[in-house]
């Protein structure tokens, strides 16, 4: 049963109180975008957690693998994503999503605050190969991922379907 709602303002449909903050529901709204990039950064910043584990785990402590690999699958995924929904892209550009997936999502599942204390922490101990790997390589890889993505969606997105995007659009948001 749906409560009865002020002037001007539709009946809230599962029936909460009318004076519920809605706003948080309406697509677009800066309500809808700040709680899309929490869940996007909490889910993604939890995933890193887990990921760095299970790296630190399997290799040891000798190289920062749980970073290079958090942040060359978020590179990936940010590439794909953003050529997905792009202007004549698969996917309708939904802001919410978008800020949901790229904005919450990768920057809390990517980290360049911690790969550079890694590298950091490399230098000044003396490892410095490791460190030129890490900063160097990490960097090359990371472009790469981004432009595997990318490389990814413009297939998917079905390249031979005279899907063009607008001239001087962007990719993603």
């Amino acid at each position: 049963m749906n409560a009865q709602s002020p002037a001007g303002r539709d009946p809230d449909p599962i029936g909460r109180p009318a004076a519920f903050p809605r706003l948080w529901r309406i697509p677009g709204h800066p309500g809808t975008l700040y709680a899309m990039v929490a869940l996007g950064s909490l889910l993604g910043g939890s995933l890193r957690f887990v990921t760095s584990e299970a790296m630190l785990a399997a290799f040891g402590p000798g190289f920062p693998w749980g970073t290079l690999v958090v942040n060359v699958l978020g590179s990936f995924l940010i590439g794909l994503y953003a050529t997905l929904t792009a202007p004549g892209g698969r996917l309708p550009p939904r802001p919410a999503l978008q800020h949901l997936v790229m904005t919450g999502f990768c920057g809390g599942f990517t980290t360049f605050s911690i790969f550079s204390l890694e590298a950091l922490l490399l230098f000044q101990g003396g490892a410095l190969p490791q460190a030129a790997l890490h900063v160097g390589g990490s960097v090359v890889v990371w472009l790469a991922a981004v432009w595997a993505g990318h490389a990814v969606a413009t297939g998917l997105n079905g390249r031979g379907r005279n899907r063009v995007a607008p001239e001087g659009t962007r990719l993603g948001m």
